[in-house]
């Protein structure tokens, strides 16, 4: 009895999870396995769409005109990336403030922001400072805070192995930089100790 091959998976990321299956040391022909690279492959394209998603596309449309420059603040948006290093996941929040000068942006579009560049591969530090960097330019404002914490589970599940441990970033431009009054500010309203 001869075994036809399998026919050519449409993802080109499918036959390279099955060979890294075989790698590993499994069968990917085992019943529970067979869909598995599909599944990867599906999931690695939604965990890095950010490559795909541009900044400017999905803020423009909801930036408006308006008076209002006191300090707007969006705390404790969820966060999923992958660390470029080891590929596995790193977690946690970030924290968004910006003073607007006559121009302000829909609410909603901040963790949209985080997502484009959180859904690539990452690092915490670069992550923090693109978002930080990207509102500064986009919106123009006084200035930009973003703070990230966030648990990696390349530390958590090997390497040093620790499990409570938390990085934690910051970027700052414009006001939050230079006047530690406004930076205070921020930092008291998303509770954090100066």
């Amino acid at each position: 009895m001869t075994t036809e091959p399998r026919p050519r998976a449409a993802d080109p990321i499918d036959g390279l999870i099955r060979d890294l299956l075989a790698e590993l040391g499994e069968d990917p022909e085992r019943d529970a396995l067979l869909r598995t690279p599909a599944r990867v492959a599906a999931s690695l394209r939604f965990l890095t769409q950010g490559y795909t998603q541009d900044v400017d596309e999905v803020i423009r449309g909801a930036c408006y005109d308006e008076p209002y420059e006191e300090m707007v603040v969006v705390k404790d948006v969820e966060m999923y990336s992958l660390c470029e290093h080891h590929l596995l996941p790193f977690y946690g929040r970030a924290h968004i403030a910006y003073m607007p000068r006559g121009r302000i942006v829909g609410l909603s579009k901040l963790p949209r922001v985080v997502d484009v560049f959180a859904r690539r591969l990452q690092v915490q530090e670069r992550l923090t400072t693109q978002i930080a960097e990207a509102l500064d330019r986009v919106l123009q404002p006084s200035g930009v805070a973003v703070v990230v914490e966030a648990y990696h589970l390349c530390m958590m599940m090997r390497g040093v192995q620790k499990q409570n441990s938390k990085t934690v970033t910051s970027a700052l431009t414009g006001v939050f930089r230079t006047d530690s009054k406004t930076r205070g500010e921020f930092l008291e309203l998303i509770g954090r100790q100066i």
